[in-house]
């Protein structure tokens, strides 16, 4: 055994593949994540396994082969891209005397550093902690020493790994209850949406399509978003305005090919919003040589949360960058889904997905006219700011007034000063 470092950002990166050379879009991916968990990339080696070594994962010969790589390169990391049970991860790190990674960890190593909400935090601690469970056997030489020694201490005593299993089940118990009742107030809040009545919209996507900037454009929230794997994690929720009515869109954490169990687990919450959308907003790079492959992830990951059958709207972001011919915004579509073709960063095709979302969605408006006493002036005000006025005729007894507006939004000026002259439009629209 060996005293695990806390030290390790010098990273060899063991790719694991199976019959021919792994695919580069896969090797790619797997850099970008290092990077994006902040390691520097010392060098990739590939191993083929055509059976796994239950020790290992990889053979003997290939072993010696990353000790090796290890020693000239001075790699003080080992990253494994697949997921490792805690025997190999534990026998790899006493072969090589390195702090050994596997997929899942690096994974949550990454949504550890960009997690910056209470309730994303609690989500991705306590995804951590239920991988480290099972992972007290590995090279924590500490965990094997006996309390005791003392007078009232001697004897076998409580392992110093007992005390960090149960110390470990306590706080993940802790955090579950913490995450229940952040979970009771975000229901809260979403009940207060529904009751609204807008229509709500999740962007979804394979990470790095642009889904943030997409958001941002749209309804000029400022959310962080950056050319990297995983930028963003916590969701948010922001209302916007579309032709003839208006709807709730949620930016979601991005997806990745075998994103891991535990995620999916812990950041439950984040993904709901993808799971009760009533239109998902698939944003999806349009020049990513391996578009078609990652819809189809995009989609596994969908059916696997239970949002599988929710009807989605295609948009292929980053037209920018396929030069002059597929750079213009378009409408189109591909058998049953309907596809905008656009640029979130700068700004084109934006209006052609408003009216997408429009059409797409069941946007309730009601209309019809009003009669506005003088002293009704706000309210007069508020209708012409929301452009829900269509024409307007004033007398001595004030104005006449043939309004079109969303019904969530007549909902909300009921609750205005002189607003019960909406009632009888929403009466009328109920029935």
């Amino acid at each position: 055994m060996f005293e695990r470092s806390r030290k390790g950002e010098h990273a060899l990166l063991i790719q694991p593949h199976a019959g021919g050379p792994p695919e580069s879009d896969v090797v790619d991916e797997f850099i970008d994540l290092a990077r994006s968990a902040g390691a520097t990339v010392a060098a990739v080696i590939p191993a083929r396994i055509d059976r796994p070594n239950a020790a290992t994962l990889i053979g003997s010969g290939k072993l010696e082969e990353v000790k090796a790589a290890v020693e000239a390169t001075g790699a003080d990391l080992i990253l494994v891209n697949h997921p490792l049970t805690p025997g190999q991860e534990r026998n790899l790190e006493k072969a090589l005397q390195r702090r050994v990674v596997d997929r899942t960890g690096l994974i949550l190593d990454i949504f550890a550093q960009r997690a910056r909400s209470h309730e994303g935090k609690l989500q991705v601690e306590l995804a951590q902690l239920r991988h480290m469970a099972t992972r007290l056997v590995r090279g924590w030489t500490h965990l094997e020493r006996q309390r005791g020694g003392a007078i009232g201490l001697r004897g076998p005593g409580e392992t110093q790994l007992e005390t960090d299993r149960r110390l470990l089940q306590k706080r993940m118990e802790q955090l579950q209850k913490r995450l229940d009742k952040v979970e009771v107030q975000r229901t809260q809040m979403k009940r207060a949406r529904l009751r609204s009545e807008l229509p709500r919209v999740a962007l979804v996507g394979y990470t790095n399509a642009g889904k943030s900037t997409l958001f941002n454009a749209l309804t000029g929230a400022g959310a962080y978003a950056a050319d990297q794997l995983f930028a963003t994690l916590d969701p948010t929720v922001r209302r916007i305005d579309l032709p003839g009515g208006g709807a709730v869109l949620a930016d979601t954490v991005g997806f990745v090919r075998d994103l891991p169990h535990e995620l999916v687990a812990a950041f439950r919450s984040t993904l709901s919003e993808a799971r009760e959308a009533d239109l998902l907003l698939h944003v999806i790079d349009a020049a990513d040589p391996h578009r078609d492959e990652r819809v189809g992830q995009v989609d596994a990951v969908l059916k696997e949360i239970g949002a599988g059958g929710i009807p989605q709207l295609l948009v292929f972001n980053k037209i920018d960058r396929l030069g002059e011919d597929g750079a213009q915004p378009r409408r189109d579509r591909a058998g049953e889904r309907e596809r905008v073709w656009l640029s979130a960063r700068e700004g084109a095709g934006l209006a052609l997905l408003r009216e997408a979302l429009a059409d797409a969605l069941p946007l309730r408006n009601v209309q019809g006219a009003l009669r506005l006493p003088p002293e009704a002036a706000r309210l007069r005000a508020r209708l012409h700011a929301l452009g829900a006025v269509r024409t307007e005729e004033a007398d001595e007894d004030g104005w006449r007034i043939e309004v079109d507006l969303p019904e969530a939004e007549a909902q909300r000026l009921l609750a205005q000063e002189h607003g019960e002259a909406l009632r009888g439009l929403l009466r009328g629209r109920a029935s």
